[in-house]
């Protein structure tokens, strides 16, 4: 039941090197779209004092998740739960970190607001929300590669696409979050680091 994505091995490292630079010392990070598992498991590795809770709307990628778990032995992995980013209410009431790779470009726009608005409603005061992912800055690209990405990514669903930085930090805004933080990572993708006010 295990799934593999290939883009992970590339860009888990990089990701929690930006993590440690922002998470607490200890808490509760609830992952939104876990996908496949290999994220969390990989944080949950090297931070052992963090409790991670991982999330998904699909039951397969759950299965995934959960099976992950199981072979890494990881005790500060708890089940996965389904988690709609869109929904008015989550199965999780309160976290210290809200951690959500890959998600936004390749859902409808409503996911993304309602991710942000999620976490505004979980996360406590100072709490972190970090999104990983390409995005467009002023309009426009950021190399040629993530528009080509967004091309393929609108011919599959006319609702997904490489959103604009400003768009998410406008969103985020108008639900009680700062300004982002913004880190340039590898192959054309940012980290943005969002704290509640």
């Amino acid at each position: 039941m295990r799934r593999h994505a290939p883009a992970v091995a590339r860009n888990r490292q990089p990701i929690l090197d930006v993590l440690r630079q922002h998470l607490p010392a200890e808490g509760l990070v609830l992952e939104v779209a876990s996908g496949s598992g290999e994220h969390v498991m990989h944080f949950a590795a090297a931070l052992p004092s963090l409790v991670f809770q991982p999330s998904d709307p699909n039951a397969d990628a759950r299965a995934s998740i959960d099976d992950w778990a199981r072979e890494t032995g990881l005790a500060n992995v708890r089940p996965a739960v389904a988690l709609d980013a869109e929904a008015a209410a989550w199965p999780v009431g309160t976290a210290n970190v809200v951690l959500c790779c890959n998600m936004i470009h390749i859902s409808p726009w409503a996911a993304a607001t309602g991710l942000i608005a999620g976490a505004a409603r979980v996360l406590p005061a100072d709490g972190l929300l970090y999104l990983y992912g390409p995005y467009r800055r002023g309009g426009r690209h950021t190399a040629p590669s993530n528009e080509a990405f967004d091309r393929d990514l609108r011919r599959r669903n006319p609702a997904w696409g490489v959103r604009d930085l400003e768009d998410v930090a406008a969103s985020a805004r108008d639900n009680g979050f700062g300004a982002p933080e913004i880190v340039e990572m590898p192959a054309n993708n940012l980290s943005l680091i969002f704290r509640r006010a």
